[in-house]
């Protein structure tokens, strides 16, 4: 499994309605294309209050759907986001690929410990 994630900042002024037009027309038209089973829409958790950081993570089966994505289906999408939020933002991408998943049997709330 490859999760392709989108890390944007974007100017908290404007943070709603971007998360807004992100869950309902861009993650969307992203999802139609066919290639992602699923997407996690994550907040980035910072101390800075000028900008908001969302971590947008796509999960695709291999690096050559991610491609076929990339080549297909990213330029237009992405030239949408960039028209429309033009020097409100600034967004990298980063390809992880699964090397394995381990798993505990127990989660302890909080992170208290099993004595206290």
């Amino acid at each position: 499994m490859v999760i392709y994630n989108v890390t944007v900042q974007i100017e908290d002024a404007i943070r709603e309605e971007w998360l807004d037009w992100m869950r309902t027309r861009h993650i969307p038209d992203v999802l139609a294309t066919g290639l992602f089973a699923r997407c996690n829409l994550m907040r980035v958790v910072s101390d800075d209050d000028r900008t908001a950081t969302f971590a947008i993570q796509y999960e695709c089966p291999d690096l050559a759907t991610l491609e076929r994505y990339r080549t297909e289906f990213a330029p237009a999408l992405q030239r949408d986001h960039t028209e429309r939020y033009k020097d409100r933002f600034v967004a990298f991408r980063t390809v992880l690929e699964r090397v394995d998943t381990l798993e505990t049997a127990e989660v302890r709330p909080g992170g208290s410990e099993a004595n206290a």
